[in-house]
């Protein structure tokens, strides 16, 4: 059946663009609809400053005049030219089970990308690794984290069928607040105390927490600049990201290490808010906020939004000393099972960590890549 792709040029296909996956997910349990007053502001280039650095384009497929799927492309000049590549991206990619129009969409990227000078294509992938990356490629019946994809498989199949082949996997592992913790981490951490030079910060409130958040982040332009798709974060763009997400931390889920009056380590939990953001259907008005803020009071699960320890002080147990001190806080809040960020792959170190206690993988989620033929 004829498909046809129209560039997004109208408030009124960007809405369609906005809301079509609502319809395509209709049915689907495991769905996380997005907070739709963010998905706005992420699409408002007054607002969300990636679009002055970044080439973009927004585009719908219709069949039969009825809107089936939607793609965007990014062009991230300044990580390709700190990486050397010429590549583009594809983002907010989903579709219904329709392999003529997924097929239309990625054709029409990299038809975009190509005449913009690119060599390939690389997705799914945001305008950094703070949006959704990869698809799902493991974990369907899960319960579903915020910030990740939550595609159907025929995507994947679809997506591979066009070409497209493996670039990097992302991992999530879950594990029982209850396991049996390893002896080496309790003399780690022991003989890590022990040498008085490291203190752990704790929060009560989130006044006390608030000052240290842009200096997290700060640490994290410091530790990831090395991990796939990162690109350092703008001042601007830190104290946009700690307004969003400082009414939703809890400060008993952060935990900062200092060396004298410098930050060197911190791990950042968040309690499961999936089930209040699924009833409340993405909306914050008029009662979605109260079933979110429900669902963190009431979650039994704690997901790991963000670690890190600067380079120099890693390898000697801090990030182990965090880890205890998150579990205590964990236990004491009611929480059953804690469920790690996405850890890439090939990050060893980080996965060994996780390993030791016998943590299963429960999601895997997928970035692609292909060469543009021609170029």
């Amino acid at each position: 059946m004829q498909t046809e792709v129209r560039i997004v040029n109208s408030r009124k296909l960007l809405s369609v663009f906005i809301n079509l996956p609502a319809r395509i997910h209709k049915g689907h349990k495991n769905w996380l609809p997005p907070i739709y007053h963010d998905e706005w502001l992420f699409f408002d280039p007054r607002r969300n400053k990636a679009f002055n650095y970044c080439d973009t384009i927004l585009a719908l497929a219709f069949s039969q005049g009825v809107a089936v799927g939607r793609i965007m492309g990014i062009i991230h000049h300044p990580y390709n030219e700190l990486k050397g590549e010429k590549s583009a991206r594809f983002s907010h990619f989903d579709c219904t089970d329709n392999p003529d129009a997924v097929s239309a969409l990625l054709k029409f990227i990299e038809n975009w990308a190509k005449e913009k000078g690119m060599n390939q294509v690389t997705g799914p992938y945001g305008f950094s690794d703070k949006d959704p990356q990869g698809f799902l490629f493991e974990g369907y019946d899960d319960i579903p984290l915020i910030d990740t994809s939550c595609n159907l498989p025929y995507m994947v199949d679809y997506t591979v069928n066009n070409g497209y082949s493996k670039l990097v996997d992302c991992l999530t592992y879950r594990f029982d607040i209850d396991f049996m913790m390893p002896d080496i981490y309790q003399r780690v951490q022991q003989r890590l105390m022990n040498t008085h030079r490291y203190t752990i910060l704790e929060f009560k409130n989130k006044r006390a927490l608030k000052p240290h958040i842009v200096p997290v982040l700060r640490l994290v332009n410091e530790t990831y600049r090395n991990l796939y798709g990162f690109y350092p974060m703008e001042e601007t763009e830190m104290h946009d990201l700690a307004r969003r997400y400082m009414p939703v931390l809890d400060p008993r889920f952060v935990k900062i290490i200092m060396l004298d009056q410098e930050l060197v380590g911190f791990v950042v939990g968040l309690s499961n808010m999936s089930e209040g953001i699924m009833r409340a259907k993405g909306k914050l008005f008029p009662f979605g906020w109260y079933f979110i803020l429900q669902s963190l009071n009431n979650s039994t699960q704690l997901d790991l939004m963000l670690g890190a320890v600067k380079p120099g002080h890693q390898g000697l147990g801090l990030e182990i000393s965090m880890g205890l001190r998150l579990l205590e806080s964990a236990r004491t809040a009611g929480i059953r099972t804690i469920e790690t960020h996405l850890i890439l792959e090939s990050n060893q170190r980080m996965r060994a960590v996780i390993e030791r206690i016998n943590a299963p993988v429960v999601k895997r989620f997928r970035v692609f890549t292909k060469k543009i033929p021609g170029n």
